[in-house]
């Protein structure tokens, strides 16, 4: 008898940011993640197919990233970023070697090997087509591609149901436009879950919706054919959140221990009847369609990546993240000590590096080794262990780990006890009947929403929420009639409060990091969509455009007009999600 399954979970996902910016925030944060994350990766997972090994990895890649990648314009922009960062590390190699640093020479020279290489997979051996090299490796059977919602909204705090809908079913078009089927599961934006339950608005303002019965999470899941999602552990059997970003942005540790007098009002008991390592069935507050499913996260395998106190990507000798060499922007130095500061760093050693990995991965093998052979001795049955990721943790946040991820991936296939298998490749295989009532929450620092609803962006959702109101008031009006020039300017308000619903805002205004980008982003989104409004409050007076209304609708389809081409406008009809009294 097996021990039990594993599964990766990658979550892949980045905002908007073509034609919003290329550095420091903008179009440099998507090269960056395809060329240290995305490409290395799907090249990793080849190799391990070649040599005939059985891969069994959920790959979750969101909507709005899906339609980033598949664009022309990122094409180009990658293609261009890689060959500067050819010339760049040659530049380098030459500005060292008149320094007579034959380290630094070699280094630079190992960096332009590796962006050499990237490149040429990205021209010639994916035709420039990286959602297609992903969709090949599904089509093959080896890995299973799951969705999101459509711009990673913050699914809890939206403020109708029919907008969550929105979210969800434009996200499951998107998937079927890419990748050719439907897809089975999906990763919920910061993994936050809602009931259903009696619903009040968490912010006072404007249009902001009166309370009343909301429908769970899981109920538009199934409406839409999805069979699972995920959840951070203590969703599933209480106790403290095991939080995710705090490591990197100390700002959210800060903001947890704010809210932490509110934070034990959400805290319950823990359960451990309740284990991570099996998969349940989400009991809703009515009948389903069809069944939906959840896993939970493996808390020790998890920290053991995440934590920056002891996890693996802290290792001295790994590529340290924050120190780079310019104008060039290459990394030259090393982890070296935990807590040891920039000017402290030594110089890194690639070949020491990849000796760290094979340790590293043995030891996480032997942990989902130990977590499965507990769950057997206390469950007498095969259970499975879910580590879920962000993508760009690996390769980008931490420079070997995506060669970590083949490493172990190569380990486990190799373990006739252990088998590698996907969200859907598990429940083919494993009758889930045990049911789960799940309270609201999310994998973010202190397990609710403070991440995304704080003193800080609390600003922003008065606003999400006249827009979405806004937005059903018309196209409950016009929907049904032929008026081209409204449906257009529908369209355009339907994109743009897609995108000011992304969660990617109050993030980063939450973990300081990009603040005044995501400021800037968000009035830029409803400034479109308001003055979208306008021009349609315009026709509905008979009044006829402008050359200046006909200009700002040119500018804003071209900038933002390559996302969901097939947007269904239905989605946000009134009484569309069937709001139950």
């Amino acid at each position: 008898m097996k021990l039990g399954a594993f599964t990766f979970v990658l979550h892949s996902h980045l905002p908007y940011v073509l034609a919003h910016g290329r550095w420091p925030h903008g179009t440099e944060w998507l090269n960056e993640a395809a060329a240290e994350s995305y490409l290395p990766l799907v090249r990793g997972l080849e190799r391990l197919l070649e040599r005939g090994l059985k891969l069994g990895i959920t790959i979750g890649i969101t909507p709005i990233l899906a339609e980033q990648l598949a664009s022309e314009a990122f094409k180009d922009e990658l293609e261009d970023w890689l060959e500067a960062r050819v010339e760049a590390a040659r530049h380098d190699a030459e500005i060292f070697s008149w320094q007579d640093q034959e380290h630094g020479k070699a280094l630079a020279e190992w960096w332009e090997k590796v962006f050499r290489e990237r490149l040429h997979d990205f021209r010639e051996r994916y035709d420039r087509d990286l959602i297609g090299a992903f969709r090949r490796l599904q089509d093959a059977g080896e890995i299973e591609i799951i969705t999101s919602a459509a711009t990673h909204g913050y699914l809890p705090l939206l403020g109708t149901d029919e907008c969550v809908r929105a979210q969800i079913q434009t996200g499951v078009q998107a998937y079927r436009r890419h990748f050719g089927r439907d897809p089975r599961g999906i990763w919920l934006p910061e993994c936050a879950y809602r009931p259903s339950y009696d619903w009040a608005p968490p912010v006072a303002g404007p249009r902001v919706p009166e309370p009343r019965l909301r429908r769970g999470i899981e109920e538009l899941l199934a409406e839409a054919g999805i069979e699972y999602f995920f959840v951070d552990t203590h969703l599933l059997r209480g106790g403290e959140a095991l939080g995710t970003y705090a490591q990197r942005h100390p700002a959210l540790r800060r903001l947890a221990e704010r809210y932490a007098r509110k934070y034990g009002e959400h805290l319950r008991p823990e359960d451990m009847t309740r284990t991570p390592n099996d998969a349940y069935r989400v009991e809703p507050a009515v009948p389903l369609p069809r069944p939906v499913h959840v896993f939970a996260r493996e808390p020790r395998a998890s920290l053991q990546v995440w934590s920056g106190e002891w996890g693996y990507p802290g290792d001295g000798w790994y590529l340290e993240f924050h120190k780079r060499h310019w104008p060039g922007g290459h990394r030259y130095w090393r982890v070296t000590a935990r807590g040891a500061g920039l000017a402290d760093k030594a110089e890194y050693v690639p070949e020491t590096a990849a000796g760290r990995l094979d340790e590293n991965a043995q030891h996480f093998h032997s942990l989902v080794r130990e977590r499965l052979a507990q769950h057997m001795e206390l469950m007498e049955q095969p259970g499975i262990v879910v580590a879920p990721f962000d993508t760009e943790l690996f390769g980008h946040w931490w420079h070997e780990g995506v060669d970590w991820i083949i490493r172990t991936l190569e380990r486990i296939a190799e373990d006739d006890e252990v088998e590698l298998t996907t969200g859907g490749g598990y429940l083919d295989h494993n009758p889930v009947e045990v049911p789960v009532k799940l309270p609201e929450g999310s994998w973010g620092e202190g397990g609710y929403h403070y991440i995304w609803l704080n003193h800080e962006t609390e600003w922003t959702w008065p606003e999400i929420y006249r827009a979405e109101l806004t937005l059903l008031e018309l196209v409950g009006r016009w929907l049904d009639r032929d008026h081209q020039i409204i449906r257009k300017l529908l369209h355009l308000a339907a994109r743009e409060l897609l995108l000011l619903e992304s969660s990617d805002w109050q993030f980063l205004i939450s973990t300081q990091a990009a603040k005044d980008y995501a400021q800037l982003r968000f009035a830029e989104h409803l400034r479109v969509f308001d003055h979208a409004v306008e021009l349609i409050r315009k026709q509905e007076r008979g009044e006829d455009l402008e050359t200046a209304d006909w200009k700002f609708i040119g500018e804003a389809e071209a900038r933002d007009g390559m996302i969901f081409p097939e947007l269904d406008l239905s989605l946000w009809r009134p009484g569309s999600a069937r709001d139950r009294d």
